[in-house]
């Protein structure tokens, strides 16, 4: 019975199989030319998660900053609700496979069957098995699979994007919380040579040997100065509640920093391959949605086709449970069942259509992401040329104005100057102090979005 009714639905499905049958990509890797402009030896499926660790923190070279990032690996909420997604899509995958294997489930039961009017009353008992099985002739449960396969190893790279992003984002918050106590450091500098500076002009004017408008000036300066210094000190509360909300604490303003940056790494060298990109997690990312996509128009394809169920039975019934696996009280059963769709309204080719946009626009959020992931080197390459420019002519800067506020200063001691030419000097100096240390910064910054735009350390 089950041998001829498999054949007749076998003999329905050939004469069905005029529809097209969907081409089936096992990788569902992106087509030639579908990235323009893409390196062609990209090959984003083999070099999946975990060629690349957080490790480049290390390059850095500040165990404070290494315990930050781990702390932050630990504790971080966007990590946790991205290891969670990661679970969330392995056990989609599992789900999606899961029809591939035959369907067995047990049954089991019981009757209590009498008349209204007496007479008594009898029990009957059952048990069985039920067996069902959707053969998968034209791929639509493996094309399934396979794109939730996909999305699982997509969410796995974006998880480690997550992670590097994290670390990235720790390792930015330092060091402008560094900066920021460097910053108040300058402006309580000023401070406090704004308060020497006035103490000696007052002394000067009661004297007689300084004017009112010195005694002005200086006083004005000096409130400029202390206005600074509030803004500073609140920049820089600020900056540490940023870095503790990213470690996982309370922003309480209470962590405690380093009073200096650290050494930048040394630059990449020239000649640093394009490939290194293919280790990006959000490439990878971006290229398994794409396989994904493909997976999914090639299952929503296969839906239009006719479909084929197996289904058997086995089991027992009696009065008596003694009796319920007697042979004699054992049937078994065997069908296949055999759906050809007809009239949907439109439904499933809606689904086609939806399938083909998404790939669509998986295609081309791939190639965009490929397109930003260079523009990130590019970018972050030459501002590393320029910041360290710009460092090195601070430095000078900052050298020369210091030592042109020593031979102000004796000037205006030995009464060859005036003291607005000494407080303008003074300013620069600090000024130039404040722009060294920010630029000193952003230079700690670049290497840190470098490491992000390569996918890791690039020695």
């Amino acid at each position: 019975m089950l041998k001829s009714s498999l054949t007749i639905s076998v003999a329905v499905l050939a004469l069905a199989s005029c529809a097209s049958i969907p081409s089936f990509d096992p990788d569902g890797r992106v087509r030639a030319g579908a990235v323009p402009d893409a390196p062609t030896s990209w090959a984003m499926a083999q070099g999946r998660v975990g060629d690349v660790e957080v490790g480049w923190i290390a390059s850095f070279e500040d165990p404070v900053l290494i315990a930050l990032v781990n702390e932050a690996q630990a504790n971080n909420r966007n990590l946790q609700a991205a290891a969670a997604n990661v679970d969330r899509s392995r056990a989609l995958a599992q789900q999606a496979g899961a029809a591939l294997t035959p369907n067995v489930s047990l049954a089991a039961g019981s009757n209590e069957i009498g008349n209204i009017e007496g007479g008594g009353s009898r029990s009957e008992y059952s048990a069985g098995l039920q067996v069902s099985w959707e053969l998968d002739l034209w791929g639509r449960i493996r094309s399934g699979k396979q794109a939730a396969v996909a999305s699982a190893e997509a969410a796995e790279a974006d998880y480690l994007f997550t992670q590097y992003s994290v670390a990235a984002g720790v390792a930015r918050a330092y060091f402008v919380a560094i900066e920021a106590g460097l910053q108040e450091q300058v402006a309580q500098d000023t401070v406090n040579a704004l308060t020497e500076t006035a103490r000696i002009v007052n002394v000067q004017y009661e004297n007689g040997l300084a004017s009112s408008q010195d005694l002005a000036l200086t006083r004005s300066d000096l409130a400029t100065a202390q206005d600074t210094l509030t803004a500073t000190a609140g920049a820089k509360r600020d900056a540490v509640r940023a870095l503790e909300v990213l470690l996982g604490r309370y922003p309480g303003a209470e962590l405690k920093l380093r009073t200096s940056l650290p050494t930048p790494p040394a630059a990449p060298p020239a000649g640093v391959p394009s490939e290194v990109l293919e280790r990006r997690p959000d490439l990878i990312a971006a290229e398994r949605n794409v396989a994904a996509a493909f997976n999914s128009l090639n299952s929503a394809k296969a839906a239009r086709l006719p479909a084929v169920s197996l289904t058997s039975t086995l089991g027992g019934a009696s009065s008596s449970l003694s009796d319920l696996l007697d042979p004699t009280n054992v049937a078994w059963t065997a069908a296949s069942n055999l759906v050809a769709p007809l009239i949907d309204g439109g439904a499933r080719q809606a689904q086609v259509d939806v399938s083909t946009a998404d790939q669509k626009a998986a295609v081309a959020a791939y190639a965009q992401a490929a397109l930003s992931a260079f523009s990130e080197v590019e970018t972050n390459l030459d501002q590393g040329t320029v910041l360290d420019a710009r460092l090195k002519s601070l430095t000078e800067a900052a050298s020369e104005a210091n030592e042109a506020y020593r031979i102000a200063t004796l000037r205006y001691n030995e009464g060859e100057t005036d003291l607005i030419d000494v407080l303008t000097i003074q300013q620069r100096v600090f000024s130039t102090q404040s722009n060294l240390t920010s630029v000193q910064r952003s230079l700690l910054q670049q290497r840190v979005d470098l490491n992000l735009a390569l996918g890791g350390d690039w020695r």
